[in-house]
C-alpha cells in the first residue's frame, strides 16, 4: 500500500484503534471504580467469578444457620427461664413441707400451708406450659416430645440437639413430689421435695449446657461467614487507589490518542499541497 494515499488513512486508522482500546479501558476501570470490583460480571473472568457466586451461596446458607441456631437459643433460654422458676417455687414448697410437720393434720394451719403447697404445686404447671416459643416447649409434659433440632452446617447433615425434659408435676422429675401435705404427707415426704428439687436443679443444667453449645456454634459459624466474606472480597474487590492510578494514565492516553488522530486526519491536506 503506498505511504501516500488519499484513500486509505493508516496513521488515522492506527489512532482510532488505539483510541478506541482506551476508551475501553477506561470503561472497565471506570466500572471498577463505581462498583468496587475488579470481577463484575463472568466475562471480566469466568473462573474468579464462579468461585466467588459459590462462596456467596455459602454465606447464604450460613445465614438459614444462624436463623436455626438463634431460634433454637431462644426456645432453650425460655425453657431455662421457666425451670429457674420451678426451681424457686420449689424451694418454697420444701419450706413449707418442713413447716406442714409441726402440725398435726386437723390443725387449721396445716390446712392454711397446704392451701400455700397446692398453689405452688399448680403454679407449677403454669410456668411450664408457658415456657413455649415458636410452637416448641422443652419442658410441657402430657407426652409432648419437643426438641430443638439446630442446624449446624449448610449441608443440613448436623444437628446440635437439645433434648426434651419433663417438668410437669405429672411428669418422671417430678414424681416423687408429694401431691398434698394433709392425710398422705410424712416427714419422708420434705425429702420427697428436695429430690424434685435436684432433679429440675439437674435439668436446669442439662439446658444450660445445650445453651451454651447453641451459642458456641452461633459464633463459630459467623466467624466463618466473616472469614468467607473476605476471601470472597479478596477475590474479586477492586484496589481503588490502583483504580485511581491507572484511571489518570488512560486520561492522559485518551489526550495523546486524539493528538494522534487530528494529526494523521491531516496527513491528506498536506497531499494537496504538492499539487499546488
Amino acid at each position: 500500500m503506498p505511504s501516500n494515499s488519499i484513500n486509505t488513512n493508516v496513521g488515522a486508522m492506527v489512532a482510532i484503534s488505539t483510541f478506541n482500546a482506551i476508551n475501553a479501558e477506561m470503561a472497565e476501570v471506570q466500572m471498577r471504580i463505581t462498583t468496587g470490583r475488579k470481577v463484575n460480571s463472568v466475562k471480566d473472568n469466568p473462573a474468579i467469578w464462579a468461585i466467588a457466586q459459590n462462596q456467596r451461596a455459602e454465606v447464604r446458607g450460613l445465614d438459614a444457620v444462624k436463623s436455626s441456631l438463634q431460634r433454637g437459643m431462644s426456645v432453650v433460654d425460655i425453657a431455662i427461664t421457666a425451670a429457674e422458676s420451678v426451681s424457686e417455687l420449689l424451694n418454697e414448697m420444701k419450706a413449707l413441707a418442713v413447716s406442714a410437720a409441726d402440725y398435726p393434720a386437723s390443725d387449721p394451719a396445716r390446712t392454711a400451708i397446704n392451701e400455700n403447697y397446692l398453689a405452688l404445686r399448680r403454679q407449677i404447671d403454669t410456668a411450664v406450659q408457658n415456657a413455649s416459643f415458636g410452637g416448641l416447649n422443652l419442658l410441657a409434659g402430657g407426652g409432648s416430645t419437643d426438641r430443638v433440632r439446630a442446624l449446624a452446617n449448610t449441608s443440613a447433615t448436623s444437628t446440635i440437639d437439645v433434648d426434651h425434659l419433663d417438668l410437669s408435676t405429672s411428669g418422671a422429675l417430678l414424681s416423687g413430689l408429694p401431691a398434698d401435705l394433709m392425710g398422705s404427707f410424712t416427714p419422708t415426704s420434705v425429702a420427697d421435695v428436695a429430690t424434685a428439687t435436684a432433679n429440675v436443679n439437674n435439668a436446669i443444667s442439662r439446658l444450660g449446657t445445650g445453651s451454651k453449645r447453641l451459642e458456641s456454634h452461633l459464633k463459630f459459624v459467623e466467624k466463618q461467614q466473616d472469614a468467607l466474606e473476605a476471601g470472597i472480597g479478596n477475590l474479586v474487590d477492586a484496589d481503588l487507589a490502583k483504580e485511581s492510578a491507572r484511571w489518570q494514565a488512560l486520561q492522559v492516553r485518551q489526550q495523546l490518542a486524539i493528538y494522534a488522530m487530528r494529526i494523521a486526519n491531516q496527513q491528506p491536506s498536506y497531499l494537496l499541497q504538492l499539487f499546488r
